[in-house]
């Protein structure tokens, strides 16, 4: 027998409502903001991953899965904005459409160690906009992610904010980094021992306890903040508190991906653990550009769908579907019972029947399994007096109607 394989899970029928009205929900919301559905490939260029997201990243150096073929190098797709914005550029939305808003659902693969909420395949609800630099949609953008979670029905969570800065910005943390990390290099992890030669930035993003620790100590500001950089994160804050969204300055995200620059946010919940992201995202002003596009700010986020569930305790309540079962005695009834499940459909009445049992008491047991809200009987002696039984599972009640009669009940 075949088993999946680890870091994947099977999203079994029992499960699939809760997913749906996830979808359902931040469809909804992304509508309300004005956002349009993207679908793209969930296998591209690896040379895309490696330039956007950076080389010395732990996503590129360490968990894409690769496919090699005899002239192509191809990743399944780790994260989604990069194939945004490659789709964006690919098919001109930037002559276009100039500022765009997109949403998109869909897998993503990392070859993580499985544990709870780290899974090989796993699925984001995310957005980008692009064409704009105005601190008014990190504002706007970080509103909706709350907006999502309270759709959700998810409470307790915290948003945690900071500012990288321009590139220039960036550079200057960097040296002030190297300084002050330079002393404590021996105690690092191996791999941030590397980072400190390479990316600095990333020992900010080590999972290791003890270089957690280390940068903790760190004296870490907005000190190299331009004044441009600085006021636009003053207009962020601003933005938030006047929409009376609660957040905290965390000096020491950066974020795991090299195309961030000035806001960057992660949204976290308790119920995780210690890696307790629900949600990150945040500005990316150089990657249209670095991509070969024209000079557009963009920002975005990404939730983790099973760590959405996770924080919510594993199951986001869904509303109970009306489901009807006819249950049919004899074989006159069994071929006037295929016409009605026809009717009623063609009427968008959602219905089953019994293929099964032989009696009336398995097939009742069965539409107790099926969570059937209400039961039509149709037997021989019904048929003739052309009237069917309807059944309230739920009260335990029952009366009959005329079989002419019986769409019009059952929309009542």
């Amino acid at each position: 027998m075949f088993k999946r394989v680890p870091g994947t899970k099977d999203i079994l029928p029992n499960e699939t409502p809760s997913w749906q009205r996830i979808e359902t929900e931040a469809r909804k919301v992304f509508s309300l903001y004005n956002y349009q559905e993207i679908r793209t490939p969930i296998i591209e260029d690896a040379a895309l991953f490696n330039r956007t997201l950076g080389a010395t990243t732990e996503i590129v150096q360490k968990q894409m899965f690769i496919i090699h073929n005899q002239e192509d190098t191809y990743a399944l797709r780790p994260e989604g904005t990069a194939s945004i914005v490659r789709s964006y550029l690919e098919n001109s939305l930037d002559k276009t459409s100039g500022f765009t808003k997109l949403y998109y659902i869909g897998p993503m693969f990392r070859l993580e160690r499985p544990q709870k909420g780290r899974l090989r395949q796993f699925h984001h609800i995310g957005c980008e906009a692009i064409g704009s630099q105005d601190a008014a949609l990190d504002v706007e953008v970080i509103a909706l992610a709350s907006q999502l979670l309270e759709n959700f029905g998810i409470t307790g969570y915290k948003i945690i904010l900071n500012s990288l800065g321009c590139l220039k910005d960036k550079q200057a943390l960097s040296s002030e980094l190297e300084k002050n990390l330079s002393e404590k290099s021996k105690e690092l992890c191996c791999d941030c021992q590397e980072r400190l030669k390479k990316n600095v930035l990333r020992v900010l993003d080590c999972k290791n306890e003890k270089c957690r620790l280390i940068v903790k100590e760190l004296s870490v500001n907005q000190s190299h903040l331009c004044p441009d950089c600085l006021s636009h994160f003053e207009e962020v804050k601003k933005g938030l508190k006047l929409l009376n969204i609660p957040f905290e300055i965390q000096d020491h995200l950066v974020r795991g991906l090299d195309y961030y620059n000035r806001t960057v946010f992660e949204i976290t919940h308790s119920n995780l653990g210690s890696q307790d992201a629900i949600a990150a995202g945040g500005r990316y002003n150089n990657l249209v550009r670095e991509l070969g596009g024209p000079e557009l700010g963009g920002i975005g986020f990404a939730f983790g769908v099973e760590r959405l569930f996770l924080a919510a305790g594993e199951r986001v309540a869904n509303s109970q579907k009306k489901l009807i079962y006819l249950i049919t005695l004899g074989e006159a009834a069994k071929e006037t019972g295929i016409k009605i499940l026809n009717q009623l459909r063609k009427n968008n009445i959602a219905c089953d029947t019994d293929y099964l049992s032989k009696s009336l008491k398995g097939a009742l047991r069965a539409a107790n399994d099926a969570a059937a809200n209400l039961v039509l009987i149709l037997g021989d002696d019904e048929l003739k007096n052309n009237i069917i039984t309807l059944k309230d599972m739920s009260q335990s009640t029952q009366k009959e109607v005329k079989l002419e009669d019986l769409v019009e009940e059952l929309k009542c």
